[in-house]
């Protein structure tokens, strides 16, 4: 079946697509308009064009088939609760848990269109299914007492923040926020199940259990009576300090014989031995990195801050609820306050007179008045500093910098672009705020040379622009749905997972963009043709006589068509609502295994009757 709205029959197809069925723009480590060092150093980036090439853009069959795919998806959820319960049955094969018919209810009284998509909190939940019930509520206990972890309670139906002295002066809002979140649907439905959830206070996420004890538990501590000290080889303290790092500690996660367990601990001492590999930036990811295997790729965490976090991480299998994790974390995904609880930052639409939302941004203007520009804003954030003197590398800094090699091939025609022209015509990206500039070689003053600043900008200045890029700070990127709200299509590079993950649809409701960024330029000449340079570049070395491929009018109608998805995904998938129905299911699944008889937790027949 075709989907609708896909023209397998695009005229331009026929006459080599948009700039020829495409030109390629491969980067040399060049720099986007924000970096000053670079123009310095080269001034050009290399121009390609495929000889003779007439097939489809590969970005035509990846909208295609993300539309298809999720309209498949919305097709096949559950109707009824007798398809919902069936439908648990065999996506799990096990019963829903008890109390299973009040949350179908609930879903349906408030339009939710994703009854079945919960694979990712089974997943994330599974691990647990190996702990009998008094030794999971005992590490529940023993993890909600250390710092930058807070503990909600569940007693009696009513959820509360337990005010615990464990040394961590961290803001409790996310612990805060889980606690009224469920107090805000619990006067709704049925009585929940006594529980706790330890709540991770920090962006990213905490839980790294090493291969080994995920692949064989009986020969790790099973038994957690000896305390958390033990199971974690000592006293657990914040911060790492000077005894260990991120890298080292999810290197444990690999596979024995994997690349990154396979390699020498990487010397911190000299960052500059850094290169990335070529990479063909004519391809285009089918989705996001959070499913981006760094254990086969061990020199790609150089890539990003997470993985310099000063924040300790847990070695063992302890249950942390997360607002997302990264590949190879064994956290469990919950909804970010900021998601949840408005504010002018992170909220689409605010209204600064009452301080709330309302359902239109007066600084929103028409898509055909938008700058058909790439922008950015944002802090250096996006890492720590443990090891030191990596900042350079991280994924924020790289947004402004740096871009992978191109491969070399005969097939390529070659032609040099001035890299500050192409820079200057599409993108207008730029720091905003500096945080933690010691971890940058040189300090402040060297982070000031090196990067374009520019004064803060309010969150509705975003909407000028047709193309708004949403990459990850210290964690994930919390204006992510904020920018689906608004009527600009959104790039999105992110090795994070959360608690929609399952839910959204990447080319249909936003343009997925690697972690190497290489691609973005390609992105850019599919939608909206080349640009000036690119024209001048391509004309004094390649034929292109047809006008129709000179013209963006069927890449800006998909662009908007991508804009136009990704807002009435967030109106209709990604309500506060959806996040109270995520979470009222996780408090049923939560329930069942926090109990002795787990048996006795399950959905039964009885109830499906009634």
């Amino acid at each position: 079946m075709k989907p609708s709205g896909v023209e397998t029959g695009w005229s331009a197809q026929q006459r080599v697509l948009v700039f020829t069925a495409c030109i390629f723009l491969l980067f040399m480590p060049a720099g986007l308009y924000t970096s000053r060092h670079h123009a310095q150093k080269s001034n050009s980036l290399q121009l390609v064009a495929v000889k003779g090439m007439n097939v489809p853009h590969p970005i035509l069959a990846l909208m295609a088939e993300a539309e298809e795919t999720y309209r498949n998806v919305l097709s096949k959820q559950s109707k009824t609760l007798v398809d919902a319960v069936n439908e648990y049955r065999r996506r799990y094969g096990r019963e829903p848990p008890r109390g299973f018919g009040d949350w179908w209810k609930f879903a349906v009284e408030n339009n939710v269109m994703m009854v079945d998509e919960y694979d990712g909190m089974v997943e994330d939940l599974a691990p647990f299914w190996e702990l009998p019930g008094e030794e999971l509520r005992r590490r529940a206990a023993q993890v909600g007492n250390l710092p930058t972890i807070g503990l909600v309670r569940v007693r009696d139906g009513k959820a509360v923040l337990l005010d615990i002295e464990n040394g961590d002066s961290e803001d409790k809002s996310r612990a805060e926020f889980f606690a009224q979140l469920i107090g805000r649907f619990q006067s709704k439905v049925g009585r929940l199940p006594d529980m706790d959830f330890p709540i991770n206070t920090k962006p990213q996420g905490r839980v790294l259990v090493p291969w080994e004890h995920r692949q064989f538990p009986n020969m790790t501590a099973h038994n957690s009576s000896v305390g958390i000290d033990a199971m974690l080889g000592g006293k657990f303290t914040a911060r790492w300090g000077s005894t260990g790092n991120v890298w080292e500690a999810f290197r444990r996660t690999c596979h024995p014989h994997s690349q990154a367990r396979r390699t020498n601990p990487v010397k911190y001492s000299d960052p500059t031995g850094f290169s990335s590999e070529s990479g063909d930036d004519f391809h285009f990811p089918q989705t996001l990195d959070s499913e981006f295997n760094f254990c086969s790729n061990p020199s790609a965490h150089f890539n990003h801050g997470h993985f310099f976090s000063n924040w300790r991480t847990i070695s063992a299998l302890y249950p942390v609820f997360s607002n997302s994790k990264a590949p190879g974390y064994s956290d469990i995904r919950i909804p970010s306050h900021y998601y949840y609880n408005p504010t002018a930052k992170y909220s689409y639409a605010w209204d600064y007179t009452k301080n709330v939302t309302k359902g239109f941004d007066d600084m929103e203007i028409p898509w055909q008045h938008k700058h058909n520009t790439i922008f950015w804003r944002g802090s250096t954030m996006g890492g720590g500093s443990t090891p030191a003197r990596f900042a350079p590398t991280y994924h924020r800094y790289r947004q402004a910098v740096v871009f992978p090699d191109p491969p070399n091939s005969s097939s390529y025609e070659q032609a040099n672009v001035p890299i500050t022209k192409l820079n200057h015509e599409i993108m207008d990206v730029a720091f905003t705020n500096w945080t933690g500039e010691d971890h940058y070689p040189g300090g402040r003053e060297a982070v000031m040379k090196a990067y374009r600043f520019t004064d803060p900008v309010p969150l509705g200045q975003n909407w000028k622009y047709k193309y708004l890029v949403d990459i990850d700070g210290k964690g994930y990127s919390a204006r992510f749905p904020a920018f689906l709200a608004s009527d600009s299509a959104v790039i999105k590079s992110t090795v994070y997972s959360e608690y929609f993950s399952d839910w959204i649809q990447p080319w249909l409701h936003y343009i997925p963009l690697s972690q190497g960024y290489h691609e973005i330029y390609n992105i850019f000449s599919f939608f909206s043709g080349p640009t000036a340079s690119m024209l001048h570049t391509a004309d004094s070395s390649v034929h292109y006589d047809d006008p129709i491929v000179r013209k963006a009018e069927d890449g800006d109608r998909r662009l908007r068509r991508i804009a136009q998805a990704g807002k009435e995904w967030k109106r209709t998938v990604g309500r506060t609502i959806d996040m109270e129905v995520f979470v009222y299911r996780l408090c049923l699944e939560w329930g069942r295994l926090w109990a002795d008889d787990r048996d006795s937790m399950n959905f039964t027949s009885s109830g499906l009757s009634s």
